[in-house]
């Protein structure tokens, strides 16, 4: 039986005050295999009628190729122009009707789909996922309206939003060569201007098939019968010959690296520090993460009350990992206050790495930063819907869906000892990139104009 949350995040909760391991998630996992390759994820919860649905593919921007970019992300607005059977834009409208909801989203390491349903409507959520496996209208007039939006969604939430450029180009600073992370999510404006429609139904038999896709489905349904839905929608299907997503190794360079932006839409200026880490779920992704929630997360937290509520130095200040599958980054990002520079903040914002490093952080913070965490982690798979994302994501990135049930174990395992050697061995200034945005300097002052001399009285 799936527990009640709200019992399990008062447990988890007094446990980590008390020092103790946290409590054994009660999630039950069910993983199954379909002949084409589907792998499929049930997780039965009968507290509410409700079911979410994810079918995740194992393909995202980090797989494409330079003069290539954007692709991965443009197809995910490709999934939602109709097939032979539902009209443009109509996935949603049906799922709407149905009194659910959907959509998609495409990151680095993968393109996701998903819908949270009624308990009723397992079918037709199934139906209309296999539905646009198989039979997706791949036109070139719908490939040139969505290239178009995409064209459109770069230049209105990117490239004319003050700061968001920054994001792009640490990033392109931190892994350099290294292109799988390097180049941006939504692909660069030349590529997508440049982009061929004929790659487009190579790229949907390649990336878009069932032995390249993990599908989920969490809530309230009998396990036996979401098997039998899915093999009756997706058992049909062509399993499909997709390449591993397989990533090249990356040797950071040694020495800080140090660039300055200037951000003509910036009112203030701003920084990102980032700092080269091991790939997401490593032993040492534990530390960090409780380190960033306790520092930041939270107006009482150390860092945020010093910076931002004490000395003024910064009006916004965050930091955390990507989390990424390959090379991933820990990074600080701070907005400062009017008055005040990056490297000033800057030198402050180390002060408190320099001591970290050689003094770690109390127990009793740590103890706080535990809480943080699992309460977040325990309130976000409350969602039937988010449930089903995350157990995909762990059968799809590491093998096994059930690792997620052990994820609050590694975070009590966590010792003061363990931060402060992950901060003596990560946050290092040899080890980070730092990117320095600024407004650009105010327009010169004209000379105003000599007054005429005054007219001789007669």
């Amino acid at each position: 039986m799936f527990p009640r949350l709200p019992h399990v995040l008062a447990a988890a909760v007094l446990a980590a005050t008390a020092g103790a391991a946290a409590e054994p998630l009660d999630i039950p996992v069910e993983t199954h295999v379909l002949p084409n390759g589907l792998r499929v994820v049930i997780s039965a919860n009968h507290l509410v009628p409700t079911l979410g649905v994810a079918i995740l593919y194992d393909v995202g921007s980090a797989i494409e190729q330079p003069g290539r970019t954007g692709f991965a992300h443009l197809f995910e607005h490709m999934m939602f122009e109709g097939t032979a059977n539902v009209g443009k834009m109509e996935h949603f409208s049906i799922v709407e009707e149905a009194g659910g909801v959907a959509n998609g989203s495409t990151g680095p390491n993968h393109t996701e789909y998903y819908e949270s349903v009624p308990r009723n409507a397992l079918e037709l959520a199934l139906w209309l996922e296999a539905d646009r496996m198989t039979t997706l209208d791949l036109s070139e007039p719908n490939f040139e309206n969505q290239r178009k939006t995409v064209i459109q969604e770069r230049g209105e939430n990117i490239d004319n939003q003050p700061y968001f450029g920054s994001f792009l180009r640490i990033n392109e600073l931190a892994y350099g060569d290294y292109f799988p992370y390097a180049h941006p999510v939504i692909g660069e404006l030349a590529d997508l201007e440049a982009m061929p429609f004929q790659d487009t139904l190579a790229f949907f038999r390649t990336h878009y098939v069932p032995r390249n896709a993990v599908l989920a489905v969490t809530g309230d349904v009998e396990p036996a019968e979401a098997l039998a839905a899915v093999e009756r929608y997706f058992g049909r299907i062509p399993a499909g010959d997709p390449p591993p997503f397989v990533l090249p190794e990356f040797t950071p360079p040694a020495g800080e690296r140090t660039e300055t932006l200037v951000d003509p839409l910036a009112p203030l200026p701003a920084f990102h520090v980032a700092y080269h880490v091991p790939p997401f779920r490593s032993p040492d992704s534990y530390p960090l993460d409780l380190l960033a929630t306790w520092m930041v997360d939270g107006e009482t937290a150390p860092l945020f009350r010093d910076l931002v509520k004490e000395r003024g130095l910064a009006q916004q200040v965050s930091a955390g990992l990507d989390e990424n599958r390959g090379p991933d980054l820990f990074s600080f990002w701070v907005i400062c206050t009017p008055g005040h520079d990056g490297p000033t903040v800057r030198a402050a914002l180390d002060e408190w790495l320099d001591r970290l490093a050689r003094e770690g952080i109390p127990e009793a913070a740590l103890a706080r930063a535990k809480n943080i965490r699992r309460a977040r982690f325990l309130e976000a798979i409350r969602s039937n819907l988010r449930l089903a994302t995350e157990l995909a994501k762990y059968a799809l990135y590491w093998g096994d869906a059930a690792l997620l049930r052990d994820e609050l174990d590694r975070y009590a395992a966590v010792t003061t000892e363990d931060v402060r050697r992950a901060v003596q061995t990560y946050l290092r200034r040899d080890n980070r990139v730092v990117l320095d945005v600024v407004p650009p300097p105010p327009p010169p002052v004209e000379p105003e104009p000599a007054a005429e001399p005054a007219a001789p009285a007669p």
